[in-house]
Order: structure tokens, then C-alpha cells, then sequence
């Protein structure tokens, strides 16, 4: 399920700030110290710090790349 687009330009990483890209069901920072990873379940975002993973380098890297 897509995101309304306003919203996800309201949203960001809690951890770094930067603005998040939706990967399917999940959002990735754009910040690539942190490289997080936020779940959305049912539609909703789910930006807890404690359930976010860190995406490995290349993972993150190829996802950024992609979107350019």
C-alpha cells in the first residue's frame, strides 16, 4: 500500500531527521549513517527507534541508487 505522498513528505527519521523513502511496506532514511528501516503495518508508520533495523551499506546504497 502507497503512502499519500503528503504525508511521507511530512515524515522523517527519528533517529537522524532526514526524510524517509517508502521501499514497498517499510521506510528508509535517506541518511546514510543511520541507513534505518521503519515498518509501516496496516497503512500506518511504525517510526519507533527500538523496532527500526539498520539496512546493511550496499543494501541501502543500491536502494539510493535506484532512486536517482
Amino acid at each position: 500500500m502507497k503512502l499519500d505522498p503528503e504525508l511521507l513528505e511530512l515524515l522523517i527519521c527519528p533517529v537522524s531527521g532526514a526524510a524517509l523513502l517508502q521501499d514497498g511496506d517499510t521506510l528508509v532514511s535517506r541518511d546514510p549513517k543511520t541507513r534505518r528501516r521503519y515498518r509501516i503495518e496496516d497503512g500506518i508508520p511504525i517510526l519507533l527507534v527500538a523496532e527500526a533495523e539498520e539496512m546493511p551499506q550496499d543494501a541501502w546504497q543500491a536502494l539510493m541508487d535506484a532512486q536517482t
